[in-house]
């Protein structure tokens, strides 16, 4: 459907040709990221607007629909901020978009690069139950502080209240991913806010366009400053490591030299990165290792965790995290891992411990946060690990003594596993509880939260999101319908994997003394 007369060049918009989940055609809009020339036809790097990154690709010019082309917009040629020319021409909509982002950003935030005055009040979390529904009327669900001392009641069994429907079940998902919630969230005095690159839209830059300096405890959020035209293309083809091939789904900042390689060869036990099979197979007489290094912490049957200083062993973790960034669209700092701690999963069999994935954390969070990156490898998702390692990051909450949260933002596939382990950990709570004396069972937020050390903003949104917070007669309770007490049932019988907390040996250190680095 192409023609040959029309130029088609970087920034420009027009429908694109690709299969859908039920391998049918569609016709999404599609921004053109980049064109290269090889024998014979022009190949084309397109970004689906609206779609995950992973699904960007090279496509042929028979799958471009010409008709509905769209020109970027030329720009007057001024330096940027930070003094430099931008990375890519504008295309269509980007004012638009830009000039929504900055309204958004000023009337919900105060201005960056000064410390303004801000009165004390109560924080209020934003009720997301009656923002997507609003069938009843409910008074607004209670704050952190109220929610806390609220007494709640499961009633099980009750069939006045049903689940939530899949519509609004996506429409929350949105809602909570595309940077909406965290932006009505006020910034805390005296505090600078952190930078969670969740989307490009949702992307800013520091004050003064120029990268902060290192820190000694830092976040694995990507900064988007640097985030030009190659960091949004994927440069690696596919990955051997062991005995899977994968394909990236983000870019990695690999050597530049190793990125034209048809396959990136990895060895599966310390992760260093070779050019060819013959390489690969050198390496492995001289590797000594079988296992990640660092200690065991827990082994049960063919699953094992170890844990990784970032310091200790920093060749290790920065090839671990240049591996994970295949996988990760917001997520970086893969050269600055002396602040972190690594906790790999691996699976036995006779030729080694054989990575699962991994969830890294650092050693002194200010702000409560057990995880800063997670992952499952793609050969091993959809199997229960994803939900295993988040269990175990919370048997280590456990045995801190603390409750802890994921870092924001989270991915796609992220927010599904962390919800999904919340609402089942939470029901099973309220599902086993017992009544006394005839009454009906009580519990409060905070017991919750120290029971599953799932910090307590999470335990009200999960309640939230299920929809299960009633106000009857001066308090608010829980009510359990048939179909969420069903559909747990259902779940937890098609959860084998779990942590058994007598197979952990792990002694938390006190990472504030800086000796213990």
């Amino acid at each position: 459907m192409a023609d040959s007369s029309v130029e088609i060049i970087e920034g420009c918009r027009l429908p694109v040709l690709r299969k859908n989940q039920e391998n049918e055609d569609e016709w999404p809009l599609a921004e053109i990221l980049s064109v290269k020339d090889i024998p014979g036809r022009k190949l084309y790097y397109v970004h689906y607007i609206d779609f995950n990154k992973r699904l960007d690709e090279w496509v042929t010019p028979d799958r471009l629909d010409l008709k509905k082309l769209q020109f970027p917009k030329k720009e007057a040629k001024t330096p940027t901020k930070n003094g430099l020319p931008g990375s890519r021409p504008s295309s269509p909509e980007r004012d638009v978009r830009k000039s929504l982002d900055l309204n958004v950003q000023s009337a919900s935030a105060p201005s960056r690069g000064k410390t303004l005055p801000t009165p004390k009040r109560k924080a209020e979390p934003v009720s997301l139950a009656t923002q997507v529904t609003a069938a009843t009327p409910v008074p607004s669900l209670p704050s952190s502080a109220e929610a806390s001392q609220a007494s709640v009641y499961p009633a099980m069994r009750n069939p006045s209240f049903s689940i939530k429907s899949r519509e609004d079940h996506e429409q929350l998902t949105s809602l909570t991913t595309n940077g909406t919630t965290r932006r009505l969230i006020p910034s805390q005095p005296g505090r600078k806010r952190k930078n969670c690159g969740g989307t490009d839209e949702d992307s800013q830059d520091s004050s003064d366009g120029v990268p902060s300096a290192p820190r000694m405890t830092g976040s694995l959020v990507s900064d988007r400053s640097h985030d030009d035209i190659v960091t949004r293309m994927k440069n690696i083809d596919c990955i051997e490591l062991g005995r899977h091939r994968l394909k990236p789904w983000y870019f990695s900042p690999y050597p530049q030299e190793l990125t034209t390689l048809p396959i990136l060869y990895l060895c599966e036990f310390c992760l260093k990165y070779l050019k060819s099979l013959k390489c690969l197979q050198r390496h492995l007489t001289k590797c000594n290792l079988r296992h990640p290094p660092g200690n065991e912490i827990y082994r049960k049957g063919t699953i094992s965790f170890f844990e990784i200083d970032g310091r200790k062993n920093k060749t290790y973790s920065q090839n671990l995290c240049l591996l994970a960034k295949c996988f990760l669209d917001h997520k970086t700092l893969y050269y600055d891992t002396d602040p972190f701690l690594f906790y790999v999963m691996t699976e036995y069999d006779s030729k080694g411990f054989h990575i699962v994935g991994y969830f890294s954390k650092e050693k002194e969070s200010t702000e409560d946060y057990n995880v800063a990156c997670i992952l499952t490898l793609p050969p091993y998702q959809r199997r229960g690990y994803g939900k295993l390692l988040i269990e175990f990051s919370y048997e280590l909450s456990k045995v801190e003594g603390k409750t802890g949260t994921p870092e924001k933002p989270l991915s796609d596939l992220g927010l599904l596993s962390y919800r999904s382990y919340w609402s089942q950990t939470i029901l099973e709570i309220l599902m086993n509880l017992k009544s006394e004396n005839g009454e009906r069972p009580q519990i409060t937020i905070n017991e919750i939260s120290e029971i599953t050390s799932v910090k307590k903003e999470d335990v009200i949104s999960t309640l939230q999101y299920l929809n299960l917070i009633n106000y009857y007669k001066g308090q608010y309770i829980l009510t359990l319908s048939e179909d969420i007490v069903e559909g747990h049932e259902r779940a937890m019988q098609k959860r084998h994997l779990r942590i058994d907390s007598k197979c952990l040996h792990f002694t938390p250190k006190d990472w504030s003394k800086r000796g213990k680095w």
